[in-house]
């Protein structure tokens, strides 16, 4: 079974640009994003998970348990009922927005030996980005 806890640095993001937008993150936001080099850690402790992703400017953490619902702000300012489940070797990430006419994000996180692959998914727009692991 492939490691699912530890550190991951991004090396490489395609499309995230257009995501963001699909999102309408604004101009400011989404250049600040695309041009940050974020850091995420993983840990899991007696089923409680832990995602927490930093870059320089801010630093954001998800606490969740496998497949039970809880409320997320998102870093784009969404509001929404998210649910995390595991498949295999992956992690997925799905993203209700609790209010109407704000959008619905699917993130999957694949994770290898040296790797992980997040594709995000938002109105028919992926990004994928790829960390390796520190």
């Amino acid at each position: 079974m492939v490691q699912f806890t530890g550190k991951f640095t991004r090396v490489s993001a395609e499309n995230y640009d257009e995501f963001l937008k699909a999102l309408n993150v604004g101009f400011i936001l989404r250049k600040a994003a695309t041009a940050s080099t974020p850091v995420m850690e993983i840990t899991e402790s007696d089923g409680n998970w832990s995602m927490k992703t930093s870059t320089s400017m801010k630093s954001m953490e998800l606490k969740f348990k496998l497949g039970e619902p809880f409320e997320e702000e998102t870093s784009d300012g969404r509001k929404c009922t998210t649910t995390v489940t595991m498949e295999g070797n992956k992690l997925i990430t799905d993203q209700k927005a609790i209010k109407k006419g704000e959008k619905d994000v699917r993130a999957v996180r694949e994770f290898f030996d040296d790797k992980l692959i997040i594709s995000m998914t938002c109105d028919g727009v992926t990004s994928t980005q790829v960390y390796k692991r520190d």
